[in-house]
Order: structure tokens, then C-alpha cells, then sequence
């Protein structure tokens, strides 16, 4: 296998044959009934009982993508939620991952500069040395809020190449209200999510963070929602890979955020969260599946790519 993130991901985009990525958001009243119905399980209030149910979900979920798509992202605010329980929840579901083959991007947003952001680095890409912590694993890639600029950006990507792993930076949003900020543009008109970007692409260039497929291992997230001037990043940045989300449930369309992609397939990962987790709530997979939930999910990853390699299409 790659030691170089980027490497890692164009080999499983390619072998699976799709850039999708499934996102971990797991909310406790939107899990199975079959789950939450279950004696130990079924108290949204009990800390252990609410985790247990969304580790078993989670893990389920987990076996059912793994053989479908080359990434999943897991969203640590959901596991945060229930303090040191969650976090353990956390740190096994990587571990689960990672022994089904998917690489893992943990949706973390940290951000500092100096020292802090050197923690903030150590602890979540770096696989820990402590005695005690010798099996526990962290993610291969991370999100990182680029907000205080180069300092608070290399500090990631210098454990990021010492760990063979990845960091994704948020450059432009994909909730509504993102234009407010990251829009707003200078007297020469450059917008501040391009000045951002502008960032970023430095950092990325640097030979130490290139791997041989081309990418670096310093990322960009541009939502897929995000106006169409955004697709120019694409061009401007070669070698950049960009973390999508917004495809579903925010509404973002396959070919909204398939433009982020190269017409070959690489270049992008296109996250796909609640409208992935919870298809057994839609009712054109309760029609089609029935009440079998793993089902619905599978059927929704498999729709969702079809989806998308029909808007590649255009790109080709």
C-alpha cells in the first residue's frame, strides 16, 4: 500500500470505481428502530446506551460501504456530543475502518497556530506512541479550518507527511450563509475564500507533500452547493485534491459537485452524508427495500454512484 495519502486515495478511487465518499453524521432518534428498540439500547438519556446504539449502527454501516466506496469521513462533533464515551466510539469506528480497507477522513475542523496547532496535529493525525494507546489508530486524513492562514495550516501538514496521512482545508463552504464571509472580496475583487485557496495551493505545492500521482497531500473543501466561479479552483490548481460536500441531502447535484473532479475521476472526493446514512427513512427505499435498512443504505451508496459517474459524463 501507498505511504502517501494522495497515492492512497487515487489507488481506491480507481479500484472501486467511484470518488463518492460516505460521511458518518450519526443521530440517535434517526437510527433503526431495530437498533434503538433493543433493552440496552433503547434510552436516548443513558450515555452508554445512546453510544452503544450509534457504534452498532455506525460499525453496520461501515461493513455495508466498505466493499462500495474508496473513503468514509466521520464527523467527531456526532461522538462529542457524549464526552469521553463518544470519543472512545470514535476511535474504535476508525480502527473498524481501517480493518475494512476504507481510508478515513476525520471530520474534526481543528485550527491554531504555534504550539496549539502542533497538539491539535499530533493528536489527530498522529498514531500515538503512549503506552497504554499502542492499537489505537487515527484518522488518514483530517479537516482543518485554514482561518489563521500558513501558520496554522503547516503545522498539520508537517505531521501529515511524517505520518503518511492527508489534511483537508476548508476554503469555501457549502451552507448558505457561507457567501457572507468567505465571498466577500478586496478592493481588487479577490474573494477571501481565494485568498484562502491562494494559501493553501502554496502549502500544497511544496515537493515534500507531492506524491507520484501527482496530488499533494494538502487538500482543499469546497462545497458542492458553492457558486460556479469556485469551479475555476479546479483549473488554477492542479495538483490539488478537493473534499466535496453538499451532494444530497444540502443539495448539490452530481454534476455540481462532480466539476471538481478531473476528467479522468481523480482529483475529488464527494462527500455524501444524511442522504446516505438514512435512506430506509426515504420512501423510495422503503418501496424498494422493504423495512431492511442495511439494504436501503446499500441501494442509496449504489444509486449515488451511478448518479455521478453519469455526471462525469460531462466532463469527458
Amino acid at each position: 500500500m501507498a505511504n502517501h495519502f494522495a497515492d492512497r486515495i487515487c489507488e481506491a478511487v480507481k479500484s472501486k470505481k467511484t470518488c463518492l465518499t460516505v460521511g458518518l453524521d450519526p443521530v440517535y432518534r434517526r437510527l433503526p428502530e431495530s437498533i434503538i428498540s433493543q433493552k440496552s439500547m433503547n434510552d436516548e438519556n443513558d450515555a452508554c446506551a445512546a453510544v452503544d446504539a450509534i457504534f452498532d449502527f455506525c460499525t453496520q454501516t461501515l461493513r455495508i460501504v466498505a466493499p462500495l466506496v474508496p473513503a468514509v469521513k466521520i464527523n467527531i462533533a456526532y461522538f462529542e456530543k457524549y464526552l469521553w464515551e463518544g470519543v472512545e466510539a470514535y476511535y474504535a469506528l476508525l480502527s473498524e475502518a481501517e480493518s475494512l480497507g476504507l481510508e478515513v477522513i476525520g471530520d474534526v475542523k481543528r485550527g491554531d497556530i504555534g504550539h496549539t496547532a502542533e497538539m491539535y496535529a499530533e493528536a489527530h493525525l498522529e498514531n500515538s506512541e503512549l503506552t497504554g494507546f499502542e492499537d489505537t489508530i487515527t484518522p488518514d486524513a483530517i479537516t482543518v479550518n485554514g482561518f489563521a492562514g500558513a501558520d496554522g495550516i503547516e503545522p498539520f501538514a508537517k505531521i501529515a507527511d511524517i505520518q503518511g496521512k492527508g489534511i483537508f482545508v476548508w476554503v469555501r463552504g457549502s451552507n448558505p450563509s457561507a457567501a457572507v464571509i468567505q465571498d466577500f472580496a478586496d478592493s481588487s475583487g479577490v474573494k477571501m475564500y481565494e485568498h484562502i485557496a491562494a494559501t493553501v495551493a502554496e502549502i500544497a505545492g511544496k515537493p515534500e507533500h507531492m506524491g507520484k500521482c501527482g496530488y499533494s497531500n494538502v487538500g482543499m473543501i469546497v462545497g458542492g452547493t458553492s457558486p460556479e466561479q469556485t469551479t475555476a479552483l479546479r483549473k488554477k490548481y492542479d495538483n490539488v485534491l478537493f473534499l466535496v460536500p453538499g451532494y444530497g441531502s444540502q443539495g448539490a447535484s452530481a454534476a455540481d459537485c462532480v466539476r471538481f473532479c478531473k476528467p479522468d475521476g481523480t482529483g475529488a472526493l464527494i462527500n455524501a452524508s444524511r442522504s446516505i446514512i438514512y435512506a430506509y427513512q426515504k420512501p423510495e427505499y422503503i418501496e424498494k427495500c422493504g423495512g431492511d435498512w442495511k439494504r436501503c443504505i446499500e441501494q442509496a451508496v449504489a444509486d449515488a454512484k451511478i448518479d455521478l459517474a453519469n455526471g462525469m459524463q460531462s466532463l469527458i
